[in-house]
């Protein structure tokens, strides 16, 4: 299943970058209350002021980044598909926006904040492996990193705008040790988060 259907994220989120971008502008605001926000905070509260923040997988940069932003946070955005990073740089123009694999990235800097959110979960179980390293040597000492996985190890596929939509997950013990195995150390971990839409959330802190 993981070669084939994890091979396809891409080209769905291009395709379907309009519907993607309508369905999450209506949620997400400092004024209005929308489910990812307390994490949010608790993530942000770990942060120094102005903290800057790389958003692995960033979309359309609407809820999270653009929270952020308004907060004062400088964010670099991270995403596979050009539509949604045309999203990005139309809205914050002044914010950086790179199209790129988060598997391949080597900025060579660090960040106080790094963002797995709703996109770490679609790769394969071997390049999420992967990616704890990667997480590291983008990570500032002390840095917040907030990620989003499945219940428990297995394959699913979900659905997205009527295409079938890959998702991915270790079991949370060997989250623990590649989170360890990494310099960082959980700060809080909630599966299927009954106030945040049922979400499996990771948040840990670079030791």
């Amino acid at each position: 299943m993981a070669s084939e259907e994890a091979a396809r994220i891409v080209d769905l989120y291009q395709r379907k970058a309009s519907d993607w971008i309508e369905s999450r502008s209506r949620t997400g605001s400092l004024e209005k209350p929308w489910f990812e926000r307390p994490w949010l905070d608790r993530f942000r509260a770990l942060l120094p002021p102005a903290g800057p923040i790389l958003d692995l997988g960033c979309g359309s940069a609407e809820p999270m980044a653009a929270y952020l932003i308004g907060l004062g946070h400088p964010v670099t955005g991270v995403d596979s598909a050009p539509a949604m990073i045309d999203a990005c740089r139309m809205r914050f123009p002044e914010q950086e926006w790179i199209v790129g694999d988060m598997r391949t990235l080597a900025l060579k800097r660090t960040f106080s904040g790094i963002l797995g959110w709703d996109g770490f979960f679609h790769l394969c179980q071997e390049d999420q492996r992967l990616m704890f390293p990667l997480f590291a040597a983008h990570a500032a000492p002390g840095a917040a990193l907030l990620f989003t996985s499945g219940p428990a190890h297995g394959e699913a596929i979900g659905e997205f705008a009527g295409e079938p939509l890959y998702h991915a997950s270790l079991a949370a013990d060997e989250y623990r040790v590649l989170l360890d195995r990494n310099g960082f150390g959980v700060v809080s971990h909630v599966v299927e988060d009954p106030d945040c839409g049922g979400h499996t959330i990771w948040l840990a802190q670079r030791m």
